[in-house]
């Protein structure tokens, strides 16, 4: 029995060797190797957005040339009536700015009065005022009585400012307010002459001594026509 135990103990001594001899022989798995970084190429960086530039500010319309105009010009006191048939004079009217059109309610500039009305009521305060005269003599394309125009220009385009009767502008019956204008140069390069078209302008100082005259095709709302009539308006 002593030996049988012995033997036993033997063959145990011997198993626990061999696990810790299997143990000892297994190794841990390796780490994995670390990525070289010499050889990486980083990511390009993304582009700067562009700044825009800054927006330069609008360029302020240069001065167009002037006329001079006497001051006892019979234009100041040559008659007229008005659309409604009252008597007037251009002389009512002096101490303010001036600006002179005639206009026309068949013809392609007409719209012209939108922007004509709006000057009225941006200067108007200011000492300022449209005058228009109606003209048949383009296109026959003011046919109406002077009832039939009040009623368009009021109800179509809201017109405030004074409207004169219907005129000649050209020709030997030529009004003799459009004798006076007729004889200014244009200030975009044209001459001294008839009328051009329906809606030319003529803009006159409040003093009575400078005018500027634009073409029909020239709009109310054009810069350089902007700064004639604020050069024109009364000095403060």
């Amino acid at each position: 029995m002593l030996q049988r135990a012995a033997l036993i103990a033997v063959l145990a001594a011997s198993g626990c060797k061999g696990a810790a001899d299997h143990s000892a022989a297994t190794t841990a798995e390796p780490a994995a190797p670390s990525t070289p970084t010499s050889g990486t190429v980083a990511a390009p960086a993304a582009p700067a957005t562009p700044v825009a530039p800054p927006t330069a500010p609008a360029a302020t319309a240069p001065p167009l040339p002037t006329s001079p105009l006497a001051k006892d010009t019979p234009m100041w006191t040559a008659p007229i009536k008005t659309l409604k048939g009252q008597d007037a004079t251009l002389a009512q009217f002096k101490g303010k700015a001036l600006m002179l059109v005639n206009v026309a309610s068949k013809c392609g500039n007409t719209p012209q009065y939108t922007q004509l009305e709006d000057l009225q009521t941006k200067y108007g305060p200011k000492g300022f005022t449209v005058i228009g005269f109606p003209c048949n003599q383009f296109g026959g394309q003011e046919p109406g009585t002077s009832e039939e125009i009040a009623t368009f220009c009021s109800t179509t385009y809201g017109v405030t400012f004074p409207m004169m009767e219907k005129i000649e502008v050209n020709g030997p019956n030529r009004h003799p307010i459009y004798k006076e204008l007729t004889a200014i140069p244009g200030a975009e390069g044209g001459k001294a002459g008839d009328i051009g078209w329906n809606f030319e302008k003529f803009v006159v100082s409040a003093d009575g001594t400078q005018i500027t005259r634009f073409a029909p095709s020239t709009k109310p709302d054009d810069p350089r026509v902007i700064a004639a009539v604020e050069a024109a308006l009364p000095k403060s």
